[in-house]
């Protein structure tokens, strides 16, 4: 994987993060963002198991790891998410 490549999937889960949501399902709190990116950054990002990828659906869901690795790459790059707080959208 070369340098660009590296950035670009990295800057799709940061993306991914800063246009996300929340949503309740099943007694559960999921965060989905829509697929708008590169489907082989996102195929990548759900082999490494940090969002999950419903094939018939056109958002993804965020794993606490993926969650995680994008507050660490907003840290990376420079943009501040501490007043962060993603739409939420009732059940």
């Amino acid at each position: 994987m070369t340098s660009l490549e590296k950035t670009t999937k990295e800057l799709t889960l940061l993306l991914l993060y800063l246009n996300s949501w929340e949503e309740k399902a099943l007694d559960e709190t999921y965060r989905r963002s829509w697929k708008g990116y590169d489907f082989g950054d996102l195929n990548e990002l759900s082999g490494e198991e940090l969002i999950f990828d419903p094939k018939r659906s056109k958002s993804i869901i965020f794993n606490d790891s993926g969650i995680k690795q994008a507050k660490a790459l907003a840290e990376k790059y420079g943009v501040d998410v501490s007043a962060f707080e993603p739409a939420s959208i009732k059940e």
